[in-house]
């Protein structure tokens, strides 16, 4: 059973109809007596880091997730929800995050080492170069194109996270992931058949 974490900030009918075409039907709370319940939970997000981060306190559900993660018991953010489970952001002045995979989210600078301009928000297609082919989490992907929107990326402190990124202006972490945690910056729920096929892999998902 699969529960999405509603705390105001996420796309939660396209998460929901995503996982409904694969065959599962997930539930959405914000109440964490209910997500308790769950076996796997989905961190969705759009939005800014400290706005989604004084959501979740608000419901109570900080020390939850991060309970919940030391359990070792499955969780994937996407999108704003992959950018939260990182140690802070720079995005409105400093917040902390979740903590629960070391690293910062900076905005994009707009321009390339050599000086040349780019736009910001990245939005739109970009191709993944997997790092960690043997995941569970990539299994049966190949490399592809999956769709971003965002203007903020994470700068991670330990490549052993880095599961897969891409390039845009500088290398942008794509998929993340440490023992039951796992995140993505683009949206799987919209990334055709890779993306589900990486949603598909969550729902099946043991943690390493």
């Amino acid at each position: 059973m699969i529960g999405i974490v509603d705390y105001g900030m996420g796309n939660l009918h396209s998460v929901t109809k995503a996982l409904e075409r694969i065959g599962v039907t997930p539930f959405i709370s914000e109440k964490k007596e209910e997500l308790e319940k769950a076996d796997r939970l989905i961190l969705p997000g759009v939005g800014s880091f400290r706005d989604g981060m004084d959501e979740l306190r608000k419901r109570d559900l900080i020390e939850f997730l991060q309970d919940w993660s030391m359990r070792g018991r499955s969780l994937l953010g996407i999108c704003l929800g992959m950018q939260l489970l990182f140690d802070e952001s720079e995005e409105n002045g400093l917040t902390k995050g979740l903590g629960l995979l070391p690293g910062n989210v900076r905005r994009f600078s707009g321009k390339t080492e050599d000086g040349k301009s780019y736009k910001v928000p990245h939005m739109g297609w970009n191709q993944l170069r997997l790092h960690q082919i043997d995941h569970p989490i990539l299994m049966n992907v190949s490399s592809g194109h999956v769709y971003f929107v965002h203007s903020y990326a994470v700068d991670v402190k330990d490549t052993d996270v880095l599961i897969a990124s891409t390039q845009y202006g500088q290398l942008v972490p794509a998929v993340v992931g440490s023992d039951s945690v796992w995140g993505t910056q683009f949206h799987p729920e919209k990334s055709s058949t890779l993306g589900m096929t990486m949603l598909h892999n969550f729902t099946k998902w043991k943690g390493m």
